[in-house]
């Protein structure tokens, strides 16, 4: 049921006193419903309107329409100007307000009210109202009349400026703020005009959307539809930012509506009521999705302006609200399938599979398979390939393996990258036709470097057996691979081998620009037997010359002398052979009696054809080991190798010495003595032997000459008189 109450100014009301007050209520009303309501009560005259109107005049001034809740229930409120009250002062206004539950508004739109019948022009005589038990709308403006009614309004095109305002309620309603005014002289087309707006939203929203048809303070109105005259909004002192003002004097405002707004209009330009019902189901004002209902909507209609855009807007729509979408739309969608994007199509097709219908499913697979192999053929990156198969795959649309490969091929040729993404995105079936287009790709791609990433590369040597059929291709990634990492030469080296056609010597040249260690080198030797590849055939003398500096103490190592091993066995000719036989007398010059030592020796001093800085460092490293060993070793050796090795021994034992004793300052210190001491008697032994070096002899002469030295060495040989003997003549030699 609805409670109704009436103010106005009384000489005497129910309370004895006078002046505005409530006269008439019915019985039983709410709990507060009085005090809630009294706030609303309220008339001004608009200010173009007379000051002391006739009785005749009253008719002019605008009756306001109010709408909004209290306390949880409507509240209906229409005000009407009396003009004098019973003292006969102006000012007097008659209010008529309806309380009801709110499923007494169920079904209906307040704006509907405007003329019911159950609004009375007077107070009544009585203090106590009958309840309403049903509210009926007015005559007047149902939507048959209200369409007829816009179709000759103006000025300019009605529909458009139903648009803006549309546009405008739907910004309030969703902002949960702000008002929307109309202004006009008369209030009966801002009544109709509330009215519209009221039919073009759902019931739920139109009961949200409190208003006013006449209101002498817009800026102060709590409604978010507020109507005025002219004078009014001219005369008021701060119009609200927030407010939207339609003049419907001057018609539509610039700009373009949504197509949610258009949509609306042009629904009551056909008077397609069912399609506003349909607008308000699929999506109410206040939901972000009212653009993609709009949409929707329109292609139903086989609205050809449909955007790509909007076409996803309602694709998503339909994937959200799939079950809550009404059968006609699906059914009214079928003959636009041939014409939908993707998205769209996709969704559509998805929804009616799980609905069970099998025709409109068939139909939208077909035009996902049209889209699918138009997206493969316009795709510009890797990722567009898979996202396009992924596409096919979830609308169960065969798709050509051979299609993918060639779009992948073209995206990779003009430089696209994301092959990791691509694949790790693209569905199982069609995943080895993408890589497969991509290694074709890459074969004559223009931006190859920016393709093969190191991540690509990578990825691309995890299936090395798709590279060997693109040479091309497969050059770049595995040289990449193994430049990065060290471990895998080997193994990517055998790959390159494989190939057949490319520069592959530039490559193995890049990959092995780091000489190997022994054991990599042993290994990549037993890989591919003695038919080494010419850019590999350096790389055993490389690896002992690396291992030689500094001091050649790594060609002692048991790794070391086993590649010589195999390299003398694999490789009996040619430089890498002569290499590797000084690799083995360095062995036996460090480790053998004087005699295979002074031989060793030889082998490595002479010229041999070894390479020239491997035999240099390694005669260095040894002649510094063979320096640490006793006097009559090093004697005996001396007396075994050839003048020029025993010339170049000499010149390296005295290099070893530390710088005080070679140019023989004293004092020494206690090692220094002992290792002058220690060389010359090896010069002493050696002369003993009958032979001699003149310069060691030079040296030994020098540095035993001076008093002190004479003295410790004298000491040093005590036991030794022969070797006393034989310095006392190496002295006397020297004296003129």
């Amino acid at each position: 049921m609805a409670w109704q109450l009436h103010y106005t100014s009384a000489r005497r009301g129910p309370t004895g006193r006078a002046g505005f007050q409530f006269v008439a209520e019915t019985p039983g009303l709410p709990a507060g419903a009085r005090a809630a309501v009294t706030p609303y009560l309220s008339y001004r005259p608009p200010p173009e309107a007379p000051l002391s109107p006739a009785d005749s005049e009253l008719g002019l001034f605008p009756v306001s329409l109010l709408y909004d809740e209290v306390d949880g229930r409507p509240l209906l409120l229409r005000c009407q100007y009396l003009g004098r009250d019973y003292s006969g002062r102006y000012g007097n206004f008659f209010a008529h307000a309806v309380v009801a539950e709110p499923e007494e508004l169920e079904g209906l739109r307040p704006a509907e009210l405007w003329q019911a019948a159950h609004w009375t022009p007077l107070p009544a005589p009585e203090a106590v109202l009958d309840p309403l038990d049903e509210l009926n709308p007015g005559a007047g403006l149902d939507p048959e009349s209200l369409a007829e009614w816009i179709a000759d309004s103006g000025p300019g095109d009605p529909y458009a400026l139903l648009a803006h305002l549309v546009d405008a309620v739907a910004g309030v309603l969703g902002r949960g703020h702000g008002r929307v005014v109309l202004v006009a002289d008369d209030v009966e087309p801002i009544a109709r005009w509330i009215a519209v707006v009221s039919y073009s939203l759902p019931v739920a929203a139109a009961a949200r959307l409190s208003f006013v048809t006449y209101t002498a303070d817009p800026d102060g109105a709590a409604q978010r539809l507020v109507g005025t005259t002219p004078a009014v909004w001219a005369a008021a002192q701060n119009h609200a930012s927030h407010a939207a003002v339609f003049d419907l004097r001057q018609g539509a405002e610039g700009g373009r509506a949504s197509r949610f707004a258009r949509t609306v209009a042009g629904c009551w330009r056909v008077r397609d009521f069912g399609g506003l019902d349909t607008l308000g189901e699929l999506a109410p004002p206040n939901d972000p999705a009212q653009e993609a209902a709009a949409a929707l909507l329109a292609l139903c209609r086989g609205d050809a302006t449909v955007t790509a855009g909007e076409e996803g807007a309602a694709a998503e729509l339909l994937s959200r609200r799939g079950p809550g979408i009404p059968e006609w739309v699906w059914r009214d969608l079928v003959p636009g399938v041939p014409s939908m994007g993707l998205d769209l199509a996709l969704a559509l097709h998805e929804r009616a599979r799980e609905a069970g219908a099998a025709d409109v499913a068939r139909e939208c697979a077909l035009r996902v398979g049209e889209r699918v192999s138009d997206a493969l053929a316009e795709a510009t990156g890797l990722r567009d390939v898979a996202e396009a198969a992924g596409v096919a795959e979830r609308a169960g649309v065969p798709l050509d393996p051979a299609e993918v490969s060639a779009s992948a091929a073209r995206c990779v040729r003009h430089g696209s990258a994301e092959l990791r993404a691509a694949l790790a995105g693209c569905p199982a079936g069609v995943r080895d036709a993408l890589l497969d287009g991509a290694v074709t790709g890459l074969a004559d791609a223009e931006g190859r470097t920016a393709v093969l990433t190191p991540g690509n590369c990578d990825l691309l040597y995890e299936h090395a057996e798709r590279l060997r059929r693109v040479p091309a291709a497969a050059i770049p990634v595995l040289t990449s691979v193994g430049r990065r990492h060290p471990g895998r030469r080997t193994k990517v080296t055998g790959e390159l081998l494989r190939l057949d056609g490319g520069d592959i010597e530039a490559a193995l040249r890049k990959i092995w620009a780091t000489p190997p260690s022994a054991a990599e080198c042993a290994d990549l030797l037993d890989a591919h037997g003695p038919a080494v590849h010419p850019a590999l055939a350096g790389l055993p003398s490389r690896t002992f010359t690396r291992l030689a500096f500094p001091g050649g103490d790594a060609l002692a190592d048991p790794a070391t002398l086993r590649l010589a091993d195999r390299v003398r066995e694999l490789m009996p000719d040619g430089r890498a052979a002569h290499d590797a036989a000084l690799v083995q007398a360095y062995g036996k010059a460090i480790t053998a009696g004087p005699a295979r030592a002074a031989r060793a020796l030889d082998q490595i001093g002479g010229p041999g054809g070894a390479t020239p800085q491997l035999a240099g460092e390694a005669f260095t490293g040894a002649a510094r080991r063979l320096f640490l060993r006793p006097p009559g070793f090093r004697a005996e050796l001396l007396a075994a190798v050839s003048a020029p090795v025993r010339a170049r021994l000499g010149e390296q034992w005295t290099a070893e010495l530390p710088g005080r004793v070679r140019a023989g300052r004293t004092p020494l210190r206690g090692a220094e003595v002992e290792q002058r001491n220690a060389l010359v008697e090896v010069v002493l032994r050696l002369r003993k032997r009958g032979v001699t070096e003149p310069s060691l002899e030079t040296w030994a002469r020098a540095a035993a000459g001076r008093w002190l030295a004479a003295k410790q060495l004298d000491a040093h040989l005590a036991r030794r008189p022969e070797l006393r003997a034989e310095l006392r003549d190496l002295l006397a030699e020297g004296t003129p």
